[in-house]
């Protein structure tokens, strides 16, 4: 009887461990199932609807904006700058008295030259009687030799010093000329020393001091810089990968610092046909950093457009952030970049994924016109409204795979 217990005990629970087996042979099953069951493929999509915007190709440049007529004011004579009547930022008109150097070395000039104009006059006047009186006195020699009672050698005599009368004239009146000159030349140095506005515009600088010591011996020092701010000249450096899709007459518009939520709009003037010199180093060589001697430098050709500035917004030296506007297109069907994939035809073809009313993915080849670095525009082949597939929220970055069921 024991024994047959034991038995039957024994069997209860190899049963009880095939049946667990069996159970979990059977959750394994279900739950692997459930893993390899066909999952929603939208909802491993990142989904962006199609709408309407605008688009632009754009070239971007940096620029630095200047006034389009500016002059620097120099002095053209030495000397003490005595007055200085203007300061920084007053306006001024063409013809104002600007600043006064001490006139005291070029007055005396014209005093000299003119006292000795007065003495060449003087001597003028009387080197012309001279040669009055030896002309009469020539003229009676003709009348004796013709009579037959002068003498030859008193003639010739005659003839010579009327000859050197006249002579003497002539060079008085070279040397009248001579001063003369001269004379003209110290009277506009001693104008020099007034200096006054060459144009209308605003004072954007003043680099000398009254009481300062002014020497134009070598160069004209500039003593300030007078600016027409009604106009502004951007000039913009544009690299050589850009340059050729530039053309003059293209739009453009441009931001500065301070104002950023500001556009300015104008129109390209004028592309350089070359780049600017490279700066030279002391020994007449080429620097390694300047313009586009250097293989591994970067070549930039300068972009020119004049834009209005009647209210004063925009000041010299300020930096512009310039948008050439290669193409655009306004309320036009847009998309995401990144969920365009080139198609096999033609270039402006593209492929998208799209995700259906019911939740089901296809893909429709779609004509893409102009573009920029996020959005581009559909000429064909999408409406307003649908849902497209701009991403797959997989870590390899493609679409989940489908699984099966056993």
């Amino acid at each position: 009887m024991t024994a047959r217990r034991s038995a039957v005990a024994s069997g209860s629970r190899r049963g009880v461990r095939r049946g667990l087996a069996a159970a979990a042979l059977v959750l394994g099953g279900l739950a692997s199932a459930a893993l390899l069951r066909p999952a929603d493929p939208a909802a491993s999509a990142e989904v962006a609807v199609v709408d309407r915007g605008t688009v632009e190709d754009t070239v971007t440049a940096l620029g630095k904006i200047q006034p389009r007529a500016y002059v620097d004011v120099g002095a053209q004579v030495s000397g003490q700058l005595t007055r200085l009547h203007v300061t920084v930022g007053q306006k001024v008109r063409e013809g104002d008295l600007l600043a006064e150097i001490d006139p005291a070395l070029q007055q005396a000039k014209v005093e000299a030259g003119r006292a000795e104009r007065a003495r060449l006059t003087a001597l003028l006047a009387e080197q012309r009687a001279r040669a009055d009186f030896a002309e009469a006195q020539l003229a009676r020699q003709a009348a004796l030799r013709r009579s037959g009672s002068g003498r030859g050698e008193a003639f010739d005599q005659a003839r010579m010093e009327a000859r050197i009368a006249a002579a003497q004239v002539e060079a008085t009146q070279a040397q009248i000329r001579q001063t003369d000159s001269t004379l003209q030349a110290d009277e506009a140095q001693l104008g020099y020393t007034r200096i006054y506005a060459p144009m209308s515009g605003t004072l954007i600088a003043v680099d000398a001091r009254q009481g300062q010591t002014i020497n134009s011996a070598y160069e004209a020092p500039v003593l300030m810089r007078i600016a027409d701010l009604s106009v502004m000249t951007v000039w913009t450096q544009v690299s050589e990968a850009d340059v050729t899709r530039l053309a003059d007459g293209m739009p453009l518009y441009f931001t500065t610092l301070g104002h950023p939520g500001r556009r300015w709009t104008a129109r390209l003037h004028e592309i350089l046909p070359a780049p600017p010199k490279p700066p030279t180093t002391g020994n007449g060589g080429s620097s390694a950093s300047g313009g586009g001697g250097a293989a591994n430098s970067v070549v930039l050709y300068t972009a020119l457009f004049e834009i209005a500035n009647d209210r004063g917004e925009l000041r010299p030296d300020m930096t512009a952030q310039v948008f050439f506007v290669a193409a655009a297109a306004k309320d036009a069907v847009t998309v995401p970049v990144a969920a365009l994939n080139p198609a096999d035809t033609a270039a402006e073809w593209h492929r998208v994924t799209l995700i259906g009313s019911g939740g089901a993915i296809e893909t429709r080849e779609v004509r893409v016109g102009v573009r920029d670095r996020f959005k581009a525009q559909i000429l064909e082949g999408l409406a307003e409204g649908e849902r497209i597939v701009v991403g797959w929220k997989t870590d390899d970055g493609r679409p989940p795979k489908i699984g099966f069921r056993l």
